[in-house]
């Protein structure tokens, strides 16, 4: 299915595959290269252009495994997702977080992102956690994102799942309170840098 939104018509959504990684690795750690949030996690330019990729397949390979990549069809943008599940209802010690810091030893910062994130992380509800989505730098303001949260979304309604995310700017932010997502209320300070919003969205049944 296409979407159109404005004059920007917007490739169709599905479900990626494992033989996509390394594009979507290449497309995620490009994509992120002017967020606030990896700007302080990887101060250096250059090394953030090379860590990325490797630090951001973490939650590819989490996603493609445990839960699931929405891409559209052209690879210009992506969604990723991961189940979580309630504390007491069966959930399992997962070390994601480990593998995180390891996919870029020595820097403090990818702990200390970690463990602020993990301090506001809802843990009494099962629901979707959607680590990452990006566009292309040249595929931005078309509708991409809307598009991918809507297709997640949808299912979150169906099914009757909340969702949760952390916002790594302002104008992100406005754009998940539109569709349906509430800051909590507690924002993730990261030390001389700047805020991140978690944010919960309950399912439109």
């Amino acid at each position: 299915m296409t979407v159109h939104q404005d004059t920007a018509v917007v490739p169709g959504i599905r479900r990626a595959v494992a033989g996509e990684r390394d594009e979507i690795r290449r497309l995620i750690g490009e994509g992120f290269m002017a967020d606030p949030v990896s700007g302080w996690v990887f101060p250096d330019e250059e090394h953030r252009r090379a860590a990325q990729p490797e630090f951001f397949g973490v939650y590819l390979d989490a996603a493609l495994r445990d839960g699931w990549a929405d891409v559209t069809d052209d690879l210009s943008a992506a969604a990723l997702w991961l189940p979580v599940r309630a504390a007491g209802e069966g959930a399992e010690e997962d070390d994601l977080g480990d593998r995180l810091v390891r996919a870029d030893r020595g820097n403090e910062r990818v702990r200390i992102v970690g463990e602020l994130t993990a301090r506001v992380h809802p843990a009494d509800r099962s629901h979707y956690y959607l680590p990452v989505i990006v566009t292309a730098p040249g595929r931005r303001n078309q509708g991409r994102g809307r598009a991918l949260l809507a297709t997640a979304l949808d299912r979150c309604d169906r099914e009757g799942v909340p969702a949760y995310l952390e916002a790594s700017n302002a104008r992100s932010k406005s754009l998940y309170e539109r569709l349906g997502f509430v800051f909590t209320g507690t924002a993730v300070e990261l030390p001389e840098g700047p805020p991140m919003w978690p944010m919960w969205r309950e399912p439109r049944c």
